[in-house]
């Protein structure tokens, strides 16, 4: 008998639409809830078949495949990332990078790379620290924290998401589903039940909203709305052109990192 296939996934709102019924599609899988970089960590060991990974976590094993058109990814304005900077943009010299999510710390870093020349000196910060701690010029922020910071504060702030699609003209992505190369498994049924999640999922917004928003400290009406007209769940043509280019600036900042 065939074993069961261990999927990990990440219990945020923004993955709400992509599990939606999972279990149900998937009776015989073992389904897992962790933050995202011990899921990427899982899925290198091997514990783990399929996850929902973030895209920095993807580029780093070349054998990895992505086996959905499942995904989180933006075309626009995402409200859940942003830098915020206490003085001009291109005067940034110090930044703090929140520590939940690596993707959006290196999507950060290559806008302020391309569009500025500028490589600031970087610094932490915790989950769970207050904005009023740091002294750095300016700082990403991410999910809960950027949705309820009062950005009067600064001097100027970017969306994140928003920032990428008007400099590159493509869509942003964050986290794709992803498979270990070595599988032993037919990887059709999942994918096909991941896509089939994703739909139902995204034509029950109202309902997940409604279930989820209370523990962000939002209205159902807020959670709608960041989900229908901030996130976008499907992985297509353009969304892995701008993928592509994604790796393409990190492998660049990477190599500038290593040879400074």
């Amino acid at each position: 008998m065939a074993r069961p296939v261990r999927i990990g996934a990440v219990s945020y709102l923004n993955t709400k639409p992509l599990v939606y019924g999972l279990a149900q599609r998937l009776p015989n899988a073992e389904i897992v809830f962790d933050l995202p970089s011990r899921l990427a960590d899982d899925l290198a060991s091997g514990d783990l078949d399929v996850a929902l990974i973030p895209t920095v976590e993807y580029f780093l094993d070349s054998d990895y495949k992505i086996v959905s058109d499942a995904c989180i990814a933006c075309r626009g304005e995402v409200y859940s990332v942003s830098l915020l900077s206490h003085c001009d943009s291109a005067e940034i010299k110090t930044l703090a990078l929140d520590e939940g999510s690596r993707t959006s710390a290196a999507l950060v870093q290559v806008l302020l790379k391309k569009r500025l020349g500028i490589i600031p000196e970087l610094s932490p910060f915790p989950i769970g620290s207050d904005l009023s701690e740091l002294d750095t010029d300016a700082m990403l922020i991410i999910g809960d924290r950027a949705m309820h910071v009062d950005k009067s504060d600064f001097q100027e702030t970017w969306d994140l998401g928003q920032a990428w699609v008007e400099w590159t003209g493509l869509p942003f992505v964050f986290a794709m589903w992803t498979a270990r190369a070595d599988l032993d498994i037919e990887l059709a049924p999942i994918a096909a039940a991941l896509s089939a999640t994703r739909d139902e999922g995204v034509r029950h917004l109202p309902e997940i909203a409604a279930k989820y928003a209370s523990e962000l400290g939002i209205s159902e009406q807020e959670g709608e709305v960041y989900l229908r007209d901030h996130l976008y769940f499907y992985l297509g043509e353009q969304e892995r052109q701008g993928l592509d280019l994604f790796r393409q600036y990190v492998d660049e900042l990477s190599a500038v990192s290593q040879n400074g």
